[in-house]
Protein backbone atom coordinates (compact mmCIF):
# COMPACT_ATOMS: atom_id res chain seq x y z
CA UNK A 1 0.00 0.00 0.00
CA UNK A 2 1.43 3.35 -1.01
CA UNK A 3 2.32 5.69 1.83
CA UNK A 4 2.61 2.91 4.39
CA UNK A 5 5.93 1.86 5.85
CA UNK A 6 6.92 -1.66 6.68
CA UNK A 7 9.13 -2.48 9.66
CA UNK A 8 11.94 -3.03 7.16
CA UNK A 9 11.72 0.38 5.50
CA UNK A 10 14.07 3.07 6.69
CA UNK A 11 12.21 4.79 9.50
CA UNK A 12 12.22 8.38 10.61
CA UNK A 13 12.74 9.16 14.26
CA UNK A 14 9.79 10.65 16.15
CA UNK A 15 11.00 14.25 15.92
CA UNK A 16 11.52 14.00 12.16
CA UNK A 17 8.06 12.49 11.68
CA UNK A 18 6.35 15.04 13.93
CA UNK A 19 8.13 17.90 12.16
CA UNK A 20 7.07 16.57 8.75
CA UNK A 21 3.48 16.03 9.90
CA UNK A 22 3.28 19.50 11.45
CA UNK A 23 4.50 20.98 8.18
CA UNK A 24 1.80 19.10 6.25
CA UNK A 25 -0.81 20.36 8.71
CA UNK A 26 0.47 23.92 8.26
CA UNK A 27 1.42 24.35 11.92
CA UNK A 28 4.50 24.37 14.12
CA UNK A 29 5.92 21.32 15.84
CA UNK A 30 5.47 21.18 19.60
CA UNK A 31 8.16 22.72 21.76
CA UNK A 32 10.04 20.46 24.16
CA UNK A 33 7.74 21.60 27.00
CA UNK A 34 4.62 20.98 24.90
CA UNK A 35 5.86 17.55 23.89
CA UNK A 36 6.43 16.65 27.54
CA UNK A 37 2.90 17.83 28.42
CA UNK A 38 1.43 15.79 25.55
CA UNK A 39 3.29 12.70 26.69
CA UNK A 40 2.24 13.28 30.31
CA UNK A 41 -1.42 13.48 29.25
CA UNK A 42 -1.07 10.37 27.08
CA UNK A 43 0.63 8.48 29.91
CA UNK A 44 -2.09 9.43 32.39
CA UNK A 45 -4.81 8.18 30.06
CA UNK A 46 -3.00 4.97 29.13
CA UNK A 47 -2.01 4.05 32.67
CA UNK A 48 -5.43 4.85 34.13
CA UNK A 49 -7.31 2.74 31.60
CA UNK A 50 -6.24 1.14 28.34
CA UNK A 51 -3.54 2.10 25.88
CA UNK A 52 -6.07 3.29 23.29
CA UNK A 53 -7.11 6.09 25.66
CA UNK A 54 -3.76 7.88 25.15
CA UNK A 55 -4.20 9.20 21.59
CA UNK A 56 -7.92 9.74 22.07
CA UNK A 57 -7.33 11.83 25.22
CA UNK A 58 -4.89 14.03 23.30
CA UNK A 59 -7.37 14.40 20.43
CA UNK A 60 -10.20 15.25 22.83
CA UNK A 61 -8.04 17.87 24.54
CA UNK A 62 -7.30 19.53 21.22
CA UNK A 63 -10.92 19.27 20.07
CA UNK A 64 -12.09 20.89 23.32
CA UNK A 65 -9.53 23.68 22.94
CA UNK A 66 -8.18 23.03 26.44
CA UNK A 67 -4.59 23.66 27.43
CA UNK A 68 -2.40 20.64 27.96
CA UNK A 69 -1.96 21.56 31.62
CA UNK A 70 -5.71 21.85 32.19
CA UNK A 71 -6.32 18.63 30.27
CA UNK A 72 -3.79 16.75 32.40
CA UNK A 73 -5.36 18.07 35.62
CA UNK A 74 -8.81 17.01 34.44
CA UNK A 75 -7.49 13.58 33.43
CA UNK A 76 -5.80 13.11 36.80
CA UNK A 77 -9.14 13.77 38.48
CA UNK A 78 -10.88 10.84 36.83
CA UNK A 79 -11.51 8.11 39.36
CA UNK A 80 -12.61 4.59 38.57
CA UNK A 81 -16.27 3.85 39.25
CA UNK A 82 -16.98 2.47 42.73
CA UNK A 83 -16.96 -1.31 42.99
CA UNK A 84 -20.45 -2.76 43.01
Amino acid sequence: MEGRHTPYASAMNAKEWIDAYAERLGTESPTAAELKAILDLAAEAAHASERIAAPVACWLSAKAGRSLEESLTLAQGIAPPPAA
